[in-house]
């Protein structure tokens, strides 16, 4: 179990401008992720040192997004302005996982630009939509050289996690301890009697410590 990557969701200005307002300030640029057909929506990636990423999400005008609670979860996310929509856990077998919430994942994919299919499982979207502190979970079911980390020039660290929440709430839903998947991570648990949720980023850059 370990920190996959988080989830920002596009603001008004649309995926391609909110990436590139991201990329500017941390020195780097999104590349295009592709659309994933199943929840209605497309992303564009920003690999990190570490196997972690960065994604920025939007919403596609496609029956799916209705549907899928990924859809619906980016949407409300970019309905109230964008920003930062969750972190993603992954894991070897999610078949415990499921076991332990009592349902199943759901089949997610994506084609890049270059052709490459990226296949996965997921589950927890719903646990985020209803407490958005709590993490889902991802297992891949592609290549290690395809996961969207690859290609990290090594100069764009994740630093510190700043989470509105409950460090207690957080380890029930992982059934684990919250120091597992963030170990190298610095995590700040702030307001936890405020809206729970992802706060902000802080990443170590060329330039120094951006907080987004």
């Amino acid at each position: 179990m370990r920190l996959d990557h988080l989830s920002y969701a596009a603001g008004p200005d649309g995926l391609a401008n909110t990436a590139r307002r991201i990329g500017d300030l941390l020195g780097q640029e999104f590349t295009d992720g592709g659309i994933h057909p199943r929840f209605g929506t497309r992303n564009m990636v920003l690999p990190l040192s570490a196997g972690t990423y960065v994604e920025v999400v939007e919403v596609l005008d496609h029956p799916a997004s209705d549907k899928a609670p990924f859809g619906q979860a980016v949407r409300a996310r970019s309905e109230l302005g964008g920003g930062w929509l969750g972190w993603v856990v992954s894991v070897d077998d999610i078949a415990k996982i499921e076991k332990r919430l009592g349902r199943d994942s759901v089949q997610g994919n994506r084609h890049r630009p270059d052709g490459v299919e990226l296949r996965w499982r997921q589950i927890g979207v719903r646990g985020l939509q209803a407490d958005p502190q709590l993490p889902f979970f991802i297992e891949w079911q592609t290549l290690e050289a395809q996961h969207p980390s690859a290609g990290a020039t090594g100069k764009l660290h994740l630093d510190t996690l700043e989470i509105a929440g409950d460090p207690h709430r957080v380890e029930e839903w992982l059934g684990n301890s919250v120091d597992g998947p963030l170990e190298d991570v610095n995590v700040e648990w702030v307001a936890p009697h405020g809206t729970p949720g992802v706060v902000a980023a802080q990443f170590s850059t060329f330039d120094g410590l951006v907080r987004i």
